[in-house]
């Protein structure tokens, strides 16, 4: 049997080409793609940060989305406006926006239209099969923090989306871009050499944003799920020192629940598998201004972790 065909087997121009003609299906994990575009930055931003994903025959493939970044013409200029099987859900953004746009846009399809799990806006990150979730508005570091632990070893499923199966709460990898906005973007490129970071789109909403390439023992290990362990929300201060504060189960709860798109779709099961969640979790809130500071103290709970398995298992 042949090897997969994967995004970096093709020349950027044979991609682009294939995008703008009849556009290929990406294996982003768990989901298969199908994205079509003939502008320039969406093949420049899959060329650089889906090299190492599959791309699908799209005659077998089954595909749970198809994507378009369309390109059109307003009175500001060059625009682009995502069309997702036909619809056309939000108005369009500058053009230099459009690999964002597909960003965005993918996440939207997943909190808009899986709702097989429950999904909560918070990364996701694992170590030993536990996993931690930070959720957190925009603004709170979340992102860069993410980056900055995936360098440091962590194996990330999600830098925007937890994935919780409502019968087991287990946790479904999905590892993409992680999203970099303003000063992270600089601060991520100087930590990490060799940082594969994708097109820089300029004043978005969000400032100034451009995408990491998830690392590739997260993107190999993808099929693996991880069971939560902690729930910590992260505030970036500039210059602070490291505090933590435990959260009680009730206002954790609260803080939980205020993250998730879908929980209410899922009735009475989906409450009390958050509040399941939140039970099997130790909830703190994490204020942070260095980040070695910050992934020191996140190793040193899984060190902590791992000492209290050790002790569980000698009183055995």
């Amino acid at each position: 049997m042949s090897a997969a065909l994967r995004v970096g087997d093709l020349s950027r121009a044979e991609l682009g080409e294939r995008l703008a003609g009849p556009g290929l299906v990406l294996a982003i994990p768990p989901f298969n793609v199908h994205l079509r575009s003939p502008i320039p930055v969406v093949a420049d931003g899959v060329h650089r940060l889906y090299a190492a994903h599959a791309v699908l025959d799209a005659t077998e493939a089954f595909c749970d989305f198809h994507i378009g970044l369309v390109p059109r013409r307003g009175w500001s200029g060059a625009l682009c406006e995502l069309d997702v099987d036909g619809m056309r859900p939000f108005t369009p953004l500058a053009r230099g926006e459009a690999f964002a746009l597909f960003e965005w846009g993918l996440n939207w399809c997943v909190t808009s239209h899986c709702h097989g799990w429950i999904t909560i806006h918070a990364a996701v990150l694992e170590r030993d099969g536990l996993a931690v979730l930070l959720p957190g508005p925009p603004g709170s570091g979340k992102s860069t923090l993410c980056a900055w632990l995936m360098h440091q070893g962590w194996r990330l499923l999600s830098d925007e989306l937890a994935l919780i199966d409502p019968a087991h709460g287990g946790l479904t990898a999905s590892p993409r871009p992680i999203s970099l906005k303003n000063r992270s973007i600089e601060v991520i490129s100087q930590r990490i050499p060799g940082a594969v970071i994708g097109p820089v789109a300029h004043d978005t909403a969000k400032g100034m944003v451009a995408h990491l390439q998830a690392s590739p023992d997260s993107l190999a290990r993808a099929h693996e799920r991880a069971t939560p362990r902690w729930i910590v929300l992260p505030r970036f201060s500039a210059g602070a020192s490291l505090t933590t504060e435990a959260l009680d189960r009730p206002t954790a709860l609260v803080e939980f629940t205020s993250n998730s798109f879908n929980y209410h779709v899922h009735g009475p099961q989906g409450f009390e598998r958050l509040a399941a969640t939140v039970e099997a979790c130790d909830t703190l809130r994490l204020s942070y201004g260095d980040l070695d500071e910050a992934a020191a103290w996140f190793d040193a709970l899984v060190q902590a972790q791992r000492r209290t398995a050790v002790d569980e298992g000698a009183g055995a």
